[in-house]
């Protein structure tokens, strides 16, 4: 995010604490006994502290920081409310609402507000000395000689001393020594006006971002639908305006629909913290590109996730710091969560310099735990034996904590994932550490898709899971067991009949997904999408490809919402509506029933 935008973020929230302020203050004025006032109130002066500090409004960062000193005194019981303070509060206040919105202004003219925080400095330091609230004109006059002499008020013997002799303590200079006596006094200081002030940035329930997130998608389909309809007649030029003007108004509402990810990255410090005190182990974060931006709703999906992995990398990626040292790595482990933005995709990785992950522990895991038998995994490649970590109910922990050793947590981070069609990627390296790479789509209320035919119906594949479209004749696909397989980039891949998935009905698929290739002659040409998940790539044959389209998909509603292998639905310009083929689910089932049939023989 850029600066000017940080900065009407700062003022937005600060101006909404202030008004907040104004409001408990005359809340408090009528009951001086409200503890739940006095802690909101010590709560937001502290916000706004430190809010001000971090963007280095240290002027804004004083004023707030003596309030915030004086409701920690009143917290404490040292400084009894009376009703005299409340004129300087209010004023404190007023500057401070002064202060923040000359930031706005091109050219900010300091406020004065020293007098004023000198004043209340000097409440602070007599209640810290046990002399309590005094009357106005002795804070006055005890300013007057703070200023000019730079010694403490109340001459009071140094209990300290030897010759227990009263004795001035000479104390760190105040601010500002040439102030004069007018500014501390109870007038108003200029600019301090009580104007009614508005701030430039409103808060927007999220229903109401989706709803209207709901009616552009609407007002696109309709768009695209009239559009198609003057095709044929050569008036399509006429409606280039038209296009334009949603185009950008799609992109406008999705843009309002983004958020930082710092906002899920500043939790992980707490996360973090508590797994290595769990765990015994030390462990330094490290986090890069939280200024990305991301759409609220992913963001929300990926929190639970990345917490999980966070936690799988500290439990079973980290060593303990014996262990470090014994393998000359530095007892402290690092763990660096980054994130970048690439086109239409977000990037978050999680890296850590542990132990990484043995296959040959994860195979044999899998094999005791049943997941795999031994024939199997002897067949499996490495990368397919480490994305078993995915599998639901695996662990390799051998003993069961509050953090690991239950078989629940990369399974969920598999599934959210699959949920807004993310990609999810493990790189490891035996006592070099681990990553895991999310690739997440940047909004889930558009989506790229591949439009393709089968039996005179529109289908649509999200590109997020496309890796290509070729050509393949009969001759270059092959009979194996049940299934078809075809050489693609030097390896071999499944081939599916997306036709004979869905006609089978009873789901076995043990004859149909040969049952349309038996029919075909040798030189007939055939459409394959190259799709891949899990590890795993698989050519869906169809009859007939479309075109490349952003679309709106919207989910099947009752009593459709669930049919096997759609994720959803969109309408096409021509009025047909269009289903969105479920990727994980497709890929998911077929090779759960491969294995099936495998372990049957």
């Amino acid at each position: 995010m850029k600066d000017d935008e940080l900065k009407e973020l700062f003022v937005a929230e600060a101006s909404e604490g202030s008004e907040e302020l104004n409001m408990l203050f005359a809340k408090l004025e009528k009951s001086h006994s409200d503890k739940k006032a006095i802690d909101n109130i010590f709560r937001i002066t502290h916000t706004i502290k430190a809010n001000a500090s971090a963007m280095g409004y240290h002027h804004i960062a004083d004023m707030a920081h003596v309030m915030e000193d004086i409701f920690a005194e009143i917290r404490k019981g040292s400084i009894v409310i009376e009703e005299k303070i409340f004129n300087d509060l209010f004023k404190a206040n007023d500057l401070l609402v002064s202060m923040i919105q000359n930031i706005k202004s091109a050219k900010p003219e300091q406020v004065k507000y020293k007098g004023l925080k000198t004043k209340l400095e000097v409440l602070i330091r007599n209640s810290k000395e046990g002399y309590g609230s005094i009357p106005s004109q002795k804070i006055k006059s005890a300013g007057e000689k703070v200023l000019n002499q730079n010694i403490e008020i109340n001459n009071k013997p140094d209990l300290t001393n030897d010759d227990d002799t009263p004795k001035n303590k000479i104390t760190d200079p105040l601010p500002d020594t040439n102030l004069s006596e007018d500014i501390i006094s109870n007038d108003l200081v200029d600019g301090t006006e009580n104007k009614l002030t508005f701030s430039d940035i409103i808060q927007i329930p999220v229903k109401k971002l989706d709803n209207l997130m709901n009616l552009v998608g609407e007002l696109l389909i309709e768009r695209d639908r009239v559009i198609t309809s003057v095709q044929s007649t050569g008036r399509k030029n006429e409606f280039s305006r038209l296009m334009r003007i949603t185009s950008e108004l799609q992109y406008s509402v999705m843009n309002v629909r983004l958020v930082q990810l710092n906002i899920l990255f500043n939790k992980i410090h707490r996360v973090v913290r508590d797994t290595a005190v769990i765990e015994d182990k030390r462990v330094n974060l490290i986090i890069e590109g939280a200024e990305t931006e991301i759409d609220r709703n992913v963001l929300q999906i990926i929190s639970d996730s990345l917490v999980h992995i966070v936690r799988n990398a500290i439990s079973h990626g980290i060593e303990s710091p014996a262990q470090r040292l014994a393998l000359g790595k530095n007892e402290i482990g690092s763990l660096t969560i980054s994130a970048t933005s690439e086109k239409e995709t977000i990037v978050i990785k999680i890296t850590d310099d542990g132990k990484g992950i043995n296959h040959d522990i994860i195979k044999s895991k899998a094999i005791e735990k049943g997941i795999i038998n031994a024939d199997f995994a002897s067949k499996m490649t490495k990368d397919q034996i480490i994305n078993l970590v995915f599998e639901p109910g695996f662990s390799s922990s051998d003993k069961i904590t509050s953090v690991s050793g239950r078989g629940v947590g990369m399974d969920v981070v598999k599934k959210s994932m699959d949920a807004i069609g993310a990609k999810v990627k493990i790189t490891t390296e035996v006592n070099a550490g681990t990553t895991i790479e999310l690739s997440l789509p940047s909004s889930m209320a558009l989506k790229a898709a591949l439009l393709f035919e089968l039996d005179n119906n529109e289908f649509a594949i999200p590109l997020t899971y496309t890796e290509a479209v070729i050509q393949l004749q009969k001759k270059d696909i092959h009979k194996i067991n049940k299934g078809l397989i075809a050489t693609y980039l030097n390896k071999n891949i499944s081939i599916v009949f997306l036709s004979d998935i869905f006609h089978d009905r009873d789901n076995s698929y043990k004859q149909a997904l040969q049952h349309t290739f038996d029919k075909l002659d040798a030189y007939d040409r055939l459409y394959v999408i190259i799709v891949s998940y899990g590890g795993k790539d698989v050519g869906f044959v169809v009859d007939r490809l479309l075109q490349q389209k952003e679309i709106v998909e919207k989910p099947l509603e009752k009593p459709l919402e669930n049919i096997k292998f759609i994720s959803g639905a969109t309408i096409l310009g021509n009025g047909n509506v269009c289903l969105v083929l479920d990727i994980p689910s497709v890929i998911t089932e077929l090779f759960k029933v491969s294995k099936l049939q495998y372990n049957d023989n």
